[in-house]
């Protein structure tokens, strides 16, 4: 997977086309495929080689990109980035439908301005070629990789380590030596010294022995994470001494300095009570408010007394103390209010938490700054009467209680009667006790409040004094949020102690005028500005501003985000700019900062000497190594830093490790900086865990012993220190992203990001970069808000270009890029993007993109090796079938075998049993025996009764049909008719209609009158196949089938002989046609199975007597039963049930036609509890229905009287694995209505043999178990518990029905499985078909169907092969326990004691056990044997063999993956998938907006990706009802494939995974 070229990118189509018309689309997908083993061959020569270096090491690939010349460092991706470029470019032209564009004539050298370097000669020359029109022909011209591939690495062994390595790594993860296998071994440390190698051996002895290879798959999980976390032999280390500290100069306070901030407020607010303390602009930046330091000193007084005496609460219980905490609510443009409520506090010794102001009810984050406001134990807000005004209010009037906060009075600050003239600030506190707390977001959003001491905001406010060598009555402008970090430290607090006069710029002003800031210090006079970069960026842009600008008296131009790599160019650009108007160059001083440190380090003003400042050119490679290398200025791969100056006054700074133990950097290596002063937050309010972690950190030196007794705080910014203290910040641990074992920044892909063409297609501020865990790797997500002029193919340029600028800078592969509209980004209260929420939203798919595009192909590299398959022909030692039944038997693993009970022996000589062996005579002896019984009621979709027939009526109507068919169709015996009838009574008529004439009947499910295109066809090829004569119908049907629209799908003319049974003529019939013996046909039955393939068996008549007595046996099916049945009854058991079942054992049957449960969901549970009903059966569909349209009605249905505590057996008659899901959610939603959770189960047949499985009804409960899905994927069954990773819950199809065998056999080798092994189920019974009528399509395969022998063991049985995977487990189930439990699943067997021993069922059936002879006595044998047996075998059913999909080696069952994408959104309502050359594609229906149709697709590939170790090669979104599912209920996955691949699907959006 590693080297393979790019994968080419076809343009997702929305709502257009999802192929294209042309030839060459086939071929040109293959490229992209997912499987190394399937790469195009790129030309004979290189083909192998190239495979064989998809499957080497990381380690090798690593060492192999260090020799190629064209390498980017150990990325994985050898291919040049000029031919990458060219790749690209190339498919730009390609139409949205992925058509070849207009003229097609594309140009390659249109490079943009980030292309990567300039061509090479030989590349140059490859790009002058003429066009090429065929992907096939342009891989050719691709090399993968310039030199000739290295082939030394190729042995087959290159991914296993040597045994004893292997142990090792084994050992580590799970000890292995239990301690019973450790047989006296003695130890290194014991008495005898025993050498390495000696141990290393007999651990390896000690070790179980590996099974044979084709019984072994490895565990993926080690080698996931390895292959994730390579060691890279070419990485560079770093080469430098250990570092020592840095420690700032000697603090010196200023003597004229007040001694704290009251002391400040009391001095300023009356010696120089005029003097201004802070000016606010309004929004249009004309008038001005100023608030002086004597009215400070007044509001401020008025607010700390009125604090410490107001009750806030009616009982007047909630009085505040000093220490208490309290919020902060004020909006950006309310500086005033917010420093006159924060100085009271002070004042009072309340402890204030500044908050943003919650603009709606659920805004982003809000739970979180919640969790922070519950934990400091809040109960007051304070606020301006502006803010509570614009506050989200109820009916009443009170402010909404925000999502996760807990119940605030709100408080307003202003107008406050005044303070009494006695009264004084209590006394000052101590200085360890909390000033204020400042809340602070980690990357997951999780809300943090650093608490500052008292001692600690003075420090800080003195250090910043003297770094920035503030002075009384200086004029400083600010456009930070003061609320907190640096602008609340510079602004509210240092600006205080100095008496300095602040002017506020909001952040509203900024947006309309962004050069408002410099006016004001023109204005002013300033002396010092406190901006971020950002600030200077609009400044730069508002250039029509700069004519009246002066920037002369600015000294001091603070860049609070100096810490960001981008704030370079912003200062350089700056600079060159502005210096014409004023600006020294030894003004701009970048600082760092984080709320847990304060302020790290700032660049003195005014600086002069040396290390005064500095700037490094770095290699981005090494950094992602977490090492400084100096690069070349110009290259593109360098990052350029410049210093945020040196360590503050009082402090020391250390650089430790960013992961594992705090053990000091090298002086060339990038850590986390830490900082020791007196001026850091103390502690995380209430987290004392992350608390000691954060801010009691003790670095080690290299000795493993900590440098000192000193404590330090972790600041949250990697970097290191320069020449002379320099700090230099190269990132944030919260924007660390570790991909395959190298480090990358967010903010540098930002930049590289924004570096592409930004204006045009996406807003720079509105960039989201985070990774998320796929795979046991972090994958790189890129997330921006696109202009809204922006066509799809013009944003999906941009997106190729940013992956290849990404890629050749970075050397890191883009997971998932993702523009959604403008502004949708959701925001932090400043403005900027909430990262933890987009992320959130990203995760949960609810961000809704407008395009996105992911590259799991090219990004993810650590999957596990494809499993190689050995085939017999490989090598002669392999296992075969002989010695894995050998092996069976020496370890006493049970050969798998299963028999039903006993049908019990039928004298077949005698009359009364000659007779029961046509089901045409028992209906004509039940016609004058029982000639009233009732046998049959259909109900319409009222509940209504439409019809009902007794024994003799129907047997009177089917002479009519005979009487029809012999006169006016001038049948002969044998002959076949199509029967093509919808679900009802006619059906039934008509088949023993032509079993009285000999004819044989083919039931035929009709049209649908509204989907004719799709369902005609099928009609119309089954009488083709089935070599009908002649077609029976009714009178709405025929009229359908010769119909207008009819004859625009199929040629209506060439129908054969079509008669109406609703004109009948009226006679007796003359003589009944009996077969001359049992095993002539019956009956032909034709299904589709769910891969398109149409099978037509052939039933015996014997087969139908024998099936029919199995099921009587097994559900004990009296003529005083009554049975309910929804389901389709045209194949399979639907078919045997409908119009057999009843007519041999005499039970009166209820027809419910699934339609009429689609009008009506109640129908089919209503009926049954109004005949009281014990035994039922349905379809999935049927359940499926019932579970989606009455879960909100199950109380109405209560009301109405509905009770389903009658039903015994509610049988799902399916062709399947049982969907444990819908019956268990079916079992837990009726149980309100009565229905026993024991009640349903499932049945399994399939062509060979239409009823295998069948939970009868004295059966124990169906067991459950759980199997590994990983083991099942290589063809083994690993019984796991219930809850562990990767585990899947399989529920037995029900039991063997009396007279049924069961085995499981190899499908290859034809060799028997043992007990618990995955196999084929292969069966021998008397009502197996007799063999296929015909196979619609390949016939060669199916030869073999119904006469199968095993090689080994008994090989004269002949066995019919069900095609289907599956595996038996045998469980015990004895009568004393009441039921043993299976691997810690569910009860066997409860309580059905009571059930087995009452054979007789109910006792009101009398004598009617008699009714037909040979039966009796061998019931009731059968039901003594079953009562003390006490093993069972459970068959498993995994999935049809056809099904399954290989994809790297490995068998997939299409349902499993589907079932992980079904839980990866609530909105997909259906999902099916299925393989195109190669490529794993996914349809997901979409149950929403079509703007929701994006947030599918990176969740589908994540999940498949997690769940399956499988790349998705495409995500098509449609509408809901577009996956094909037929009458049972099974998903048409072949019939979808065609509409894909024939472009009929209409898909909401198509999306190729590069």
């Amino acid at each position: 997977m590693q080297n393979r070229p790019k994968p080419s990118l076809p343009m997702p189509s929305k709502r257009t086309s999802v192929m294209a018309k042309s030839p060459d689309r086939e071929r040109h997908d293959s490229a992209s495929s997912s499987d190394e083993d399937s790469l195009v061959n790129e030309g004979d020569v290189q083909s192998t080689p190239e495979r064989e270096r998809a499957r080497t090491t990381p380690q090798q690939q690593q060492q192999q990109a260090a020799q190629s010349d064209t390498s980017s460092t150990g990325s994985a991706r050898e291919t040049p980035p000029q031919q990458r470029q060219q790749q690209i470019h190339r498919q730009q032209t390609r139409l949205p439908n992925g058509g070849p564009g207009p003229g097609h004539t594309t140009v390659w050298e249109e490079r943009d301005p980030i292309s990567v370097g300039a061509p090479r000669g030989d590349d140059r020359k490859r790009m002058m070629k003429p066009e090429i029109t065929d992907l096939a022909d342009v891989m050719q011209n691709l090399r993968p990789y310039t030199q000739p591939p290295d082939v030394t690495h190729n042995t087959a062994q290159s991914r296993r380590m040597t045994a004893a390595d292997r142990v090792n790594r084994y050992n580590q993860s799970r000890q292995s030596s239990a301690s019973d296998d450790n047989m006296g071994t003695v130890t290194g440390t014991g008495r005898w010294k025993v050498s390495a190698k000696i141990q290393q051996l007999l651990n390896t002895l000690k070790r179980p022995k590996r099974r044979p290879l084709p019984e072994f798959y490895e565990d993926d999980d080690i080698e996931l994470e390895i292959a994730a976390n390579p060691k890279d032999p070419n990485a560079p280390k770093p080469e430098g001494s250990s570092m020592t500290s840095a420690v700032g100069e000697q603090l010196v306070v200023p003597s004229g300095l007040p001694r704290n901030l009251e002391a400040a407020i009391q001095r300023y607010g009356s010696a120089t009570y005029k003097a201004p303390v802070a000016t606010v602009l309004d929004p249009n930046g004309k008038l001005t408010i100023t608030l002086t330091y004597g009215k400070l000193l007044s509001r401020s007084q008025k607010i700390a007394y009125t604090l410490l005496n107001k009750a806030f609460s009616k009982g007047g219980e909630t009085c505040l103390k000093s220490g208490d905490r309290i919020a902060l609510v004020y909006p950006n443009n309310d500086p005033i209010n917010f420093i006159c409520a924060f100085y009271g506090c002070l004042q009072a010794g309340i402890v204030p938490v500044p908050i943003e102001v919650p603009l709606t009810r659920r805004d982003a984050g809000s739970q979180q700054i919640g969790f922070l406001l519950g934990s400091c134990g809040i109960q007051v807000a304070l606020t301006s009467e502006a803010c509570l005004k614009g506050l989200p209010k109820t009916a009443t009037g009170e402010v909404v209680a925000f999502k996760g906060w807990p119940k605030l009075q709100w408080f307003v600050t202003e107008h406050l009667a005044k303070t009494p003239k006695d009264w004084l600030p209590p006394p000052r506190l101590t200085d360890d006790t909390p000033a204020y707390i400042e809340y602070t977001t980690d990357r997951d959003g999780s809300v943090m409040g650093v608490t500052v001491t008292r001692a600690a905001m003075l420090a800080h406010c003195r250090t910043q004094t003297m770094a920035c060598n503030y002075t009384e009555g200086e004029n400083m402008v600010c456009v930070l949020d003061f609320k907190r970090e640096v602008g609340l430290w510079h602004s509210v607090l240092t600006s205080v102690l100095n008496g300095m006069h602040v002017v506020f710029i909001p952040y509203a002003l900024m947006k309309v005028n962004p050069a408002s800031w410099m006016q004001m210090i023109t204005k002013y006079r300033a002396s010092v500005a406190v901006v971020k970069s950002r600030d200077l960026h609009w400044g730069l842009l508002a250039t029509k501003d700069h004519k009246e600008v002066s920037l002369s008296s600015l000294r001091l131009l603070l860049v609070a985000d100096g810490a960001n790599p981008w704030s370079l160019s912003s200062c350089d650009q700056f600079l060159s700019v502005f210096q014409a108007k004023g600006l020294r160059p030894d003004a701009i001083c970048p600082c760092a900062s984080s709320s847990e440190c304060l302020t790290v380090s700032v660049r003195r003003p005014g600086r002069a000497g040396v290390n005064a400042t500095g700037r490094g050119v770095l290699s981005m490679s090494g950094l992602s190594y977490g090492v400084v290398r100096v690069d070349q200025e110009n290259s593109l791969t360098s990052l350029t830093l410049q210093d945020c100056g040196q360590v503050m006054p009082g402090c020391v700074i250390v650089v430790v490790k960013m992961d594992g133990p705090s053990y000091l950097c090298k002086t060339d290596e990038v850590g986390e900086i830490c900082v020791n002063s007196g001026a850091t937050g103390s502690q995380y309010w209430g987290l004392q865990g992350l608390t000691n972690s954060t801010f009691r950190v003790q670095p080690l030196g290299s000795d493993g012993k900590p440098i000192g007794e000193a404590e330090y705080t972790r600041s949250g910014l990697l970097g290191f220190l320069g020449p002379g203290g320099l700090v230099f910040v190269c990132g944030s641990r919260d924007g660390l992203m570790t991909v395959t074992g190298r480090k990358h920044n967010a903010d540098d892909i930002i930049a590289t990001v924004l570096a592409v063409e930004p204006m045009k297609f996406i807003y720079r501020g509105r960039i989201a970069v985070f990774s998320i865990r796929v795979l046991r790797d972090e994958r790189i997500c890129v997330i921006a808000e696109q202009r809204p002029d922006c066509s799809e193919e013009e944003s999906f340029q941009w997106m190729s270009r940013v992956l290849q600028a990404v890629d050749s800078i970075h050397q890191v592969g883009i997971y998932c890029l993702a523009l959604v509209p403008p502004n949708y980004l959701p925001k932090t209260p400043l403005g900027g993007i909430h990262l933890s929420e987009t992320k959130r939203r990203f995760l949960e798919g609810t961000l809704h993109p407008a395009n996105v595009l992911l590259c799991p192909h090219t990004c993810v590299t650590n999957l596990p090796k494809p499993r190689e398959v050995h085939s017999a022909a490989d090598f002669v030692t392999d296992v075969g079938p002989a010695s894995v039944m050998v092996g069976n038997i020496v370890q006493g693993n049970r050969l798998a075998s299963a028999q039903g009970r006993d049908m019990g022996i039928v004298d077949e000589e005698s009359d009364s049993a000659r007779k029961f062996q046509f089901i045409s005579e028992i209906l004509r002896w039940r016609a004058q025996s029982t000639a009233d019984h009732v046998i049959f009621t259909l109900l319409n979709s009222k509940g209504a009764v439409a019809t009902m027939l007794s024994c003799s009526q129907l047997h009177k109507k089917a002479e009519r049909v005979g009487n029809l068919l012999l006169e006016k169709g001038k049948i002969n015996t044998g002959d076949h008719v199509a029967l093509i009838f919808p679900p009802g009574i006619d059906l039934i008529c008509a088949f023993y209609g032509c079993l009285y004439v000999g004819a044989v009947p083919v039931t035929i499910r009709p049209p649908h009158p509204q989907n004719l295109q799709t369902t005609l066809p099928t009609v119309r090829m089954i009488v083709d196949v089935s070599k009908s004569v002649l077609v029976l119908s009714n009178q709405n049907v025929i009229k359908l089938l010769k119909s207008k629209e009819a004859s625009n799908v199929v040629d209506i003319k060439s129908w054969p002989v079509t008669l109406d049974t609703d004109d009948m003529p009226k006679k007796k019939l003359p003589v009944m046609y009996r077969a001359p013996t049992a095993e002539m046909l019956a009956y032909l039955d034709f299904s589709v199975s769910t891969t398109g393939m149409l099978a037509g068996i052939k039933m015996s008549h014997a087969a139908v007597t024998s099936l029919c007595r199995s099921m009587k046996l097994a559900c004990e099916l009296y003529p005083s039963r009554h049975i309910a049945l929804c389901l389709d009854p045209y194949c399979g058991l639907g078919f045997a049930l409908w119009c057999l079942s009843s007519i041999y054992s005499g039970h009166h049957s209820i027809l419910i036609p699934p339609s009429e449960v689609e009008v009506n969901p109640a129908l089919w549970l209503t009926a049954v509890s109004q005949y009281r009903v014990r035994d039922t059966f349905c379809s999935y569909g049927v359940m499926e229905l019932c579970t989606k349209g009455l879960g909100s009605s199950v109380n109405q249905l209560k009301q109405r009287g509905v009770n389903l505590g009658c039903v015994r057996t509610c049988v799902v008659v399916a062709e399947e694995r049982p969907r444990i899901t819908l019956t268990t959610s079916f079992s837990k939603l009726f149980s309100a209505l009565g229905l026993s959770p024991r009640a349903v189960s499932t049945s399994f047949g399939c062509r060979v043999n239409v009823a295998i499985c069948l939970q009868g009804a004295s059966s124990p409960e169906p067991s459950t178990v759980y199997v590994d899905l990983r083991a099942l994927r290589n063809d083994r069954v690993s019984l796991v518990e219930r809850g562990s990773p990767h585990s899947l819950c399989l529920m037995e199809s029900g039991k063997l029905l009396p007279g049924v065998k069961v085995i499981i056999a190899n499908p290859e080798t034809k060799g028997q499985c043992g007990d618990s092994h995955l196999g084929e189920i292969w069966v021998q019974s008397s009502h197996n078909a007799s063999g296929y009528f015909t196979i619609y399509g390949d016939e060669s395969d199916y030869a073999d169907h119904f006469s199968a022998r095993l090689v080994t063991g008994n090989t004269g049985e002949v066995y019919a092969r069900t095609g289907y995977l599956g595996f038996l487990r045998r469980t015990e189930c004895s009568q004393q326990q009441g039921g043993t439990q299976l691997s810690g699943t569910t009860t066997l067997l409860g309580g059905s004691a009571t059930a087995i021993s009452q054979p007789q069922g109910d006792t009101s059936s009398g004598g009617e056990e008699d009714e037909t002879p040979g039966l009796t006595h061998c019931h009731a044998a059968a039901t003594a044997a079953s009562a003390t047996s006490e093993l069972h075998d459970a068959v498993f059913v995994v999935g049809a063999l056809d099904e399954t999909v290989m994809l790297r080696g490995m068998r997939y069952h299409p349902i499993d993956i589907e079932n992980s994408v079904m839980r990866c959104h609530k909105k997909i309502a259906e999902c099916a998938v299925f393989t195109w050359t190669n490529l794993l594609v996914v349809v997901v229906e979409l149950d929403g907006n079509e703007n929701e149709a994006l947030d599918l697709v990176p969740l589908v590939t994540n999940t498949v990706l997690e769940e399956h170790h499988l790349i998705v090669g495409v995500v098509v979104v449609v509408d809901p009802g577009v996956v094909p599912i037929n009458s049972r209920g099974e998903k048409q996955r072949m019939h979808l494939r065609d509409g894909f691949l024939a472009d009929q699907l209409d898909p909401i959006y198509v999306a190729y995974n590069m």
